[in-house]
């Protein structure tokens, strides 16, 4: 008969799982029989241990079999294809990349999650429109892709049971950076839509949780090697996070660029990394990618999926959540552009109220930075290199202060 205590010894020890081990620990886990403490013990063992990636694939799988998956009915009617980015400063790439493949007739049940700490969440960002529901069943999913071909929306309570419970006691057990985990947690939420294809979007630099290009390759080979061994089509890209994507950070601020994207506009390493990710799972050319933007049917299918989820397509969210304060920082001196650190200004747009330090915090959808100098840009003494959106002036005056002083580096003519 199997002992928890003894299986966790066997990880401390740092011995392999077995496939039927790791299912009957999820499985008391999530029936109850195995208390948070056993199972901090064995996350514990696993963060210092690791794990094979056949371990790794058990694991996933053991989290996604731990709940319902979603079925697909039509079958001819497009691919089933998805994208997962590990986070980074300004990443709105979601809110555009769904509609659009949708407008080029693949479907896209994107799962997405909320933000904590500095990086932002699709979520918090889409509930910043009037009416945007974030909380769709499972039959509501099943039912939009099929009708709209795109969804955006939260873990249900039958997806990866095992998965919601144990994220939520790594968090305060110090095993968030273990691989396997983090692997797992991942893979199993985009394992349980169903896909044909995924490609991941492995971040690195100062913005992102995976701080050099070493360790993001080593993440993007565990998670690709994971989605592959469940006959999943995996594409990986590493991009870098050393400074914001696009030219805005905050919730209201980031929809209404993905927007000006949507609409064939918008800034330029925001569009090229959308359609770059859009090459690797949609088939098609990118000059048709190009034209389903600039044309507006990506925009159409955008306007489609807002209203289905109950949201004011019409509304800009910046207007119906303007900032009480806004205010241009200035550039210091005349130069070259050469740095605008994306871990400072996660962390400057989070002490203005866009984000959480904990589950749970409020957020203020109308703070944060907009019009973001790119770098390389050549600028003039007192030439505007942000907007600041604040909910005073003396929380303006904080932020443009540590952007100045640590965020933004301009090397003098």
């Amino acid at each position: 008969m199997r002992s928890v205590p003894a299986l966790i010894e066997k990880k401390r020890d740092g011995l392999a799982l077995e496939d039927d081990e790791i299912r009957f620990l999820l499985e008391s886990y999530v029936n109850g029989d195995m208390p948070d403490y056993q199972m901090a013990a064995l996350a514990m063992a696993i963060c210092i241990r690791g794990m094979s990636a056949d371990e790794t694939t058990a694991l996933t799988m053991g989290m996604l079999q731990s709940g319902s998956v979603l079925s697909h009915s039509g079958h001819g009617r497009g691919r089933v294809v998805d994208k997962h980015s590990t986070g980074g400063i300004g990443d709105k790439t979601s809110l555009i990349l769904a509609p659009l493949l949708a407008s080029a007739g693949l479907r896209v049940p994107m799962i997405a999650g909320r933000g904590l700490g500095i990086t932002g969440g699709t979520l918090d960002k889409l509930e910043s429109i009037p009416g945007f529901r974030t909380d769709l069943t499972l039959a509501e999913i099943e039912q939009q892709l099929e009708t709209v071909g795109c969804v955006i929306t939260g873990q249900t309570p039958e997806i990866c049971p095992a998965d919601r419970k144990l994220y939520a006691l790594r968090d305060v057990t110090g095993t968030v950076p273990s691989r396997p985990l983090i692997v797992s947690s991942i893979m199993s939420k985009k394992m349980a839509e169903s896909l044909d294809a995924l490609v991941l979007d492995v971040k690195y630099g100062s913005g992102a949780f995976m701080k050099s290009l070493a360790d993001a390759q080593i993440l993007a080979r565990e998670m690709a090697v994971v989605g592959a061994k469940m006959g999943v089509d995996i594409s990986t890209l590493l991009t870098p996070m050393n400074e914001p994507l696009g030219s805005a950070v905050g919730n209201a601020l980031e929809v209404a660029e993905a927007v000006q994207v949507l609409e064939g506009g918008g800034p330029d390493d925001l569009r090229r990394l959308v359609l770059d990710l859009a090459d690797c799972v949609s088939g098609c050319q990118r000059a048709e990618l190009e034209d389903l933007l600039d044309s507006g049917v990506a925009l159409k299918k955008w306007r489609e999926m807002v209203a289905a989820q109950g949201g004011d397509a019409d509304a800009d969210p910046v207007q119906v959540h303007p900032a009480k304060f806004q205010c241009d920082l200035d550039a210091f001196d005349a130069g070259t552009v050469t740095a605008v650190d994306a871990g400072i200004v996660g962390r400057v747009v989070l002490d203005l109220g866009a984000g959480r330090t904990k589950a749970g915090d409020a957020i203020d959808f109308s703070v944060g930075l907009s019009n973001i100098v790119k770098v390389g840009t050549h600028v003039n003494k007192g030439q505007c290199l942000l907007i600041i959106h604040a909910a005073s002036a003396e929380a303006a005056s904080r932020a443009g202060a540590e952007l100045r002083d640590r965020a933004i580096v301009i090397a003098p003519v």
